[in-house]
């Protein structure tokens, strides 16, 4: 197998013809998926012959591999920041950051539901990452702790990736489009901070409904340990300071 350049890029491109390519080929692969595109589009759209994008990539599918590693590491770096910033955090300063370079939500929308095997390797890149700044989230305040930091990790992936693949329908559900402009995102992202800093049980109902399916009944869960604690409000339940929306789209 040819080595992909750049197997772990660095959000900072130095728009070399390696990186051109790259970045053609996630638009191109964006817009018809990679099945559809052929690798002659992705070279006319980079402004190179296809012998040269073979040359530096060896195939369409090596070349995919190098456009999924560096959208996680494009991914990895905005959250990164996102989660290190904590309370200060500007949700609508990290949406529009999220939207510079290559139109990575479109091409995780496409993506995602071509059949790949690539598509696994990707998702475990996302959720291995996600768990590393996740845990700066907590470092900084932003998020609560977790007791199944690579649990909770994978589910709000597989929330916000299932988002993107059903973007259509949250257009009609919602009316806003989450591959478009930030700004027109409210209507997700509002209810989305609800879920993700005010949750939907109540406390009362959390512990019950965790304890019956603990394998260890003895363990208390995090309220039930507060509400243990001389002085302690059984109702008195952390918020999460700022959430960082980004993660949901």
């Amino acid at each position: 197998m040819h080595s992909v350049p750049g197997a772990k890029p660095s959000p900072a491109d130095d728009r070399s013809t390696p990186a051109r390519i790259r970045d053609a080929a996630i638009r191109c692969f964006a817009e018809a998926g990679v099945d559809r595109t052929p690798v002659r589009v992705v070279a006319e759209a980079a402004g190179v012959s296809p012998a040269l994008v073979i040359h530096h990539f060896g195939s369409k599918d090596e070349l995919r591999v190098a456009c999924d590693r560096h959208v996680a590491a494009l991914i990895r770096q905005q959250k990164s920041d996102s989660m290190q910033a904590g309370a200060s955090l500007d949700p609508m300063t990290s949406l529009r950051s999220s939207r510079d370079g290559p139109p990575l939500l479109a091409y995780l929308a496409r993506t995602l539901v071509d059949g790949s095997p690539h598509v696994s390797e990707l998702l475990e890149e996302l959720v291995s990452d996600a768990v590393a700044y996740m845990a700066e989230g907590e470092a900084s305040g932003l998020l609560r702790p977790s007791d199944d930091p690579r649990g909770r990790a994978a589910v709000l992936l597989l929330w916000s990736m299932g988002a993107l693949v059903l973007h259509e329908h949250a257009a009609r559900l919602l009316g806003v489009d989450l591959l478009g402009e930030p700004e027109q995102l409210l209507g997700y992202v509002v209810p989305a901070l609800e879920v993700m800093g005010q949750g939907v049980m109540t406390p009362d109902a959390y512990d019950r409904l965790s304890a019956a399916m603990r394998p260890d009944p003895a363990a208390a869960s995090p309220n039930e340990a507060r509400a243990t604690t001389p002085g302690a409000d059984p109702t008195d339940r952390a918020t999460t300071p700022g959430a960082d929306i980004s993660q949901e789209a």
